[in-house]
């Protein structure tokens, strides 16, 4: 089910997305890890800047707060824009999305969206955003996989919607798990192959 944008003119949606957009860019793990005077963490691990590469600085509290970034600009992206209507609170988490994964300050090579994707969720349902918590903590708890984690604890976030009646935001969620997998690409590749790097382990 997909939100009913017709009673909006095409100036509101396209501040939404912008908003959105916006707020997604913004690269938190960068920003921070420079602040505390670390390298560029894209030349760190995995070249992510994402909290699970932060994490690999050994600097804990540094992946925290990215962690905490990540999540709080997908939420605030629904809930500010969520004041004016739901469908614009939904297409604003879109644009957070894609902001995240996309950030036009850094040539568009953004992170792969978990934490952000998690916000969102958490700004839609926080029933829904449990959910999603309990199941990437029980999957990497079984396997060690972040990136299993991340992939079964969204492609479950769908049902788990419909599940608690949030049909309008299934059809948002269902592009966004659509774009964490293509995102997860590589790591989809070398979990098959039995080659990806485990929970605490070295980035490949």
């Amino acid at each position: 089910m997909l939100p009913d944008f017709s009673d909006y003119s095409a100036l509101s949606l396209l501040g939404a997305l912008a908003f959105g957009y916006l707020l997604g860019s913004i690269a938190f793990g960068l920003v921070i890890t420079r602040l505390a005077g670390l390298e560029d963490i894209r030349t760190i691990g995995s070249g992510n800047i994402g909290a699970t590469n932060v994490l690999r600085t050994g600097r804990k509290w540094l992946a925290a707060l990215t962690l905490l970034g990540d999540i709080g600009k997908g939420a605030a992206a629904v809930l500010i824009a969520g004041q004016w209507g739901e469908p614009l609170g939904l297409l604003s988490g879109l644009g957070a999305f894609l902001g995240h994964l996309y950030p036009v300050w850094l040539g568009f090579k953004g992170g792969k969206g978990v934490a952000t994707y998690l916000g969102i969720l958490a700004g839609v349902s926080l029933n829904a955003a449990g959910a999603f918590a309990v199941i990437w903590l029980a999957v990497a708890y079984i396997s060690r996989y972040s990136s299993l984690s991340a992939l079964l604890a969204s492609l479950a976030t769908p049902f788990v919607l419909a599940l608690f009646g949030y049909g309008l935001a299934i059809g948002l969620f269902t592009i966004l798990t659509a774009l964490v997998f293509i995102r997860h690409h590589a790591n989809i590749s070398r979990l098959l192959k039995g080659e990806e790097s485990k929970i605490g382990g070295t980035a490949k």
